[in-house]
């Protein structure tokens, strides 16, 4: 017949009968319940230390994504600058384009007024007298 051995004393073969096997039993299951109940808390407390440990690294995470976020957008806004500054440029490229052309313009019509002055005259008091008309019918 096999009897049961006590909690308290692993591998022993104390032989317990009535109610002090009883009270030993108990008290084995206490102390397992108490071991449990320690490994439980300590399992609770590690797991609030790596939640901590994981916001405090989330938090870190966070702050370096919001400087490489910063870094970004002022990247972008120099870039923009600089496209900003080359279209002016190219602007002004354009406008002493067309300023050369409008001199070469006016260059041409007078040396073609000092080569024909009398055609140029005429020219000129014709276009003088169909502005007049064309004023004239405009008031009726």
């Amino acid at each position: 017949m096999n009897i049961p051995t006590d909690p308290t004393n692993p591998g022993g073969s104390a032989i317990n009968t009535g109610a002090g096997a009883a009270s030993n039993y108990t008290d084995g299951v206490r102390s397992n319940l108490s071991q449990a109940g320690g490994h439980v808390k300590q399992a609770a407390s590690d797991a609030g230390a790596a939640l901590r440990d994981a916001a405090t690294a989330a938090g870190d995470e966070l702050r370096v994504g919001k400087a490489n976020v910063k870094a970004d957008l002022a990247d972008g806004a120099l870039a923009g600058l600089a496209a900003a500054e080359n279209a002016g440029g190219a602007a002004r490229e354009q406008m002493d384009a067309l300023m050369d052309k409008g001199r070469d313009l006016v260059d041409s019509a007078a040396e073609l007024i000092r080569e024909r002055p009398l055609a140029s005259f005429g020219v000129a008091f014709a276009a003088g007298w169909i502005l007049a008309k064309l004023a004239r019918s405009g008031d009726k």
